[in-house]
């Protein structure tokens, strides 16, 4: 048996990890794909191999999305307060200034005016980096202003959410920005105003239960997370298993809670599309 040793040991791992600069490789976090960032970029943060689209934040949305150089922010630098003067694992003060510094955002929404392939629209874009891209009171106010943008310009509205829910740190006030939102969307519906959701991984909690799910279309990317509560809670509550694939975009478009399924490639033509077809 002694000539069937093997005189060394198999790569490891560790080794294959430390020859990859840091930042230039991404693992596909659904296949285990080695991706090279430039390539991932240019096919849109979706993985080549088995197309699991990755998390990305506002920036990137814009520039996939809108027309080159059409986007002008609004309300730019709305920060939120500290009614609560809430503590958990730090300040909250701390923490904003802290995820402030890390982001580059100022909160979880990035909200403006631009256009899709020419056509203008009121657009916002939550964003996960920001304390998990959770709604307090800046994420509603900004969205309801940038709602009634589009309500006196007679635009149309798009709404890209990624949300963890409501900001526990701002209590009942990041609860109330659920009915500040969806009234200023039954404005915008009473003056037949088109109003496009767009729903991506993940899309939870108190924005699913307010805006997120109140468009004259619900379009969602593949395979994302969308739903009020996690499957652990349901699961506990109900006392039974969960269906396959249970909160999944494939799901919720079986059962009716979304229009359409579109992949992040065809997403820019889907909603220009859209937008022609509601106007």
């Amino acid at each position: 048996m002694g000539w069937f040793k093997r005189s060394k040991q198999n790569i490891s791992p560790e080794s294959i990890k430390s020859d990859i600069p840091d930042g230039q490789w991404i693992k596909c976090k659904n296949c285990g794909e080695i991706i090279h960032q430039k390539q991932l970029t240019e096919n849109l943060y979706v993985c080549p191999k088995c197309d699991y689209h990755f998390r990305i934040g506002s920036t990137e949305y814009i520039e996939i999305l809108l027309d080159e150089n059409s986007f002008k922010e609004i309300d730019k630098k709305m920060k939120s307060a500290d009614p609560l003067e809430f503590t958990d694992t730090k300040k909250y003060t701390d923490r904003i200034a802290a995820t402030i510094k890390k982001t580059g955002l100022n909160d979880a929404v990035k909200t403006g005016i631009g256009k899709i392939n020419g056509k203008k629209v009121a657009f916002g874009c939550m964003d996960f980096k920001f304390i998990g891209g959770s709604m307090g009171s800046v994420v509603g106010e900004k969205l309801a202003r940038v709602i009634d943008k589009a309500y006196e310009q007679k635009i149309p509205l798009i709404i890209i959410s990624q949300s963890g829910g409501a900001r526990m740190m701002e209590g009942a006030l990041s609860l109330m920005q659920m009915a500040k939102t969806s009234a200023r969307l039954a404005r915008l519906a009473d003056a037949k105003i088109p109003y496009i959701s767009v729903l991506t991984d993940p899309t939870t909690g108190g924005t699913t239960a307010s805006y997120a799910m109140l468009g004259d279309v619900n379009i969602a990317e593949p395979k994302a997370l969308i739903g009020f509560a996690g499957p652990r809670v349901i699961k506990e509550t109900i006392g039974r298993d969960l269906p396959k694939g249970f909160q999944r975009s494939e799901f919720l478009e079986e059962n009716g809670f979304v229009d359409f399924i579109v992949k992040r490639e065809e997403l820019k033509n889907k909603l220009a599309l859209t937008i022609e077809y509601l106007t």
